[in-house]
């Protein structure tokens, strides 16, 4: 099953659920209620028995190890849960995860999050001197604020490997900054599993490595994946 982009999904989900001009919209007659998604009581499965958000599980944890911001990073990047613009080439992902303190074992609400990334052809939008981007555009790059529970989501496009070196390339790779109140700043870099540019790679920890899994929509698909983040104590 192929991937979709976004143009895909505009096409034949989202825009496919209405008929009619401007002034006359009707709901397409084959159309189903969207399904609830439960109640107060199936939140209940993300607190303990105090309402307070529950703890990390156990085994392995450990603070996420820091990996090098890169020559590209841009601050003041805008508010959204969305990395590329509508219509950005290449196949899509959703990124979820959660904010964990490392001495309580438990999430931190209201983290903030600078992510940003190269495009499927591994470029940035300030990676050329000559062409820098205008003042007030950000391509490929968002913040975000984690919830109360501790956890995050957005979605954005694989992105491509690029070459640093005569014979050295950086594998695909998303940039996290995250911070909150009372923890260390971290700097940090999410890699997907089975990349081939991964074996000449020195920059990349096998910690931050994740899986991915491909999710079915009727007849597309879409990647998604987990990256849990968690923070040492200032």
């Amino acid at each position: 099953m192929s991937d979709y982009g976004r143009r895909e999904l505009l096409r034949g989900g989202f825009l496919g659920l209405a008929a009619g001009g401007a002034t006359g919209l009707v709901l397409r007659a084959d159309a189903k209620p969207t399904p609830a998604s439960g109640d107060l009581a199936d939140y209940k499965r993300f607190l303990d028995e105090d309402g307070n958000p529950r703890i990390a599980p156990t085994g392995k944890f450990a603070p996420t190890v820091y990996n090098t911001p890169g020559p590209f990073y841009r601050g003041g990047a805008p508010f959204r849960g969305k990395v590329t613009a509508p219509l950005e080439p290449g196949p899509v992902l959703l990124i979820r995860g959660r904010v964990w303190g490392h001495d309580t074992r438990r999430p931190l609400a209201g983290c903030r999050m600078d992510i940003w990334q190269a495009d499927i052809q591994g470029h940035y939008d300030n990676d050329d001197p000559a062409s820098p981007p205008a003042k007030g555009v950000f391509k490929n790059r968002i913040r975000l604020v984690a919830d109360e529970t501790g956890a995050y989501e957005y979605e954005t496009v694989h992105p491509g490997a690029y070459q640093i070196g005569r014979n050295t390339w950086r594998p695909p790779h998303i940039h996290y900054l995250v911070q909150h109140p009372g923890y260390r700043r971290l700097t940090t870099q999410l890699y997907f599993r089975g990349d081939p540019h991964q074996k000449q790679d020195t920059i990349i920890r096998p910690s931050l490595i994740i899986d991915l899994e491909q999710v079915k929509v009727g007849d597309k698909s879409y990647r998604k994946g987990v990256f849990d983040v968690v923070l040492a104590q200032a």
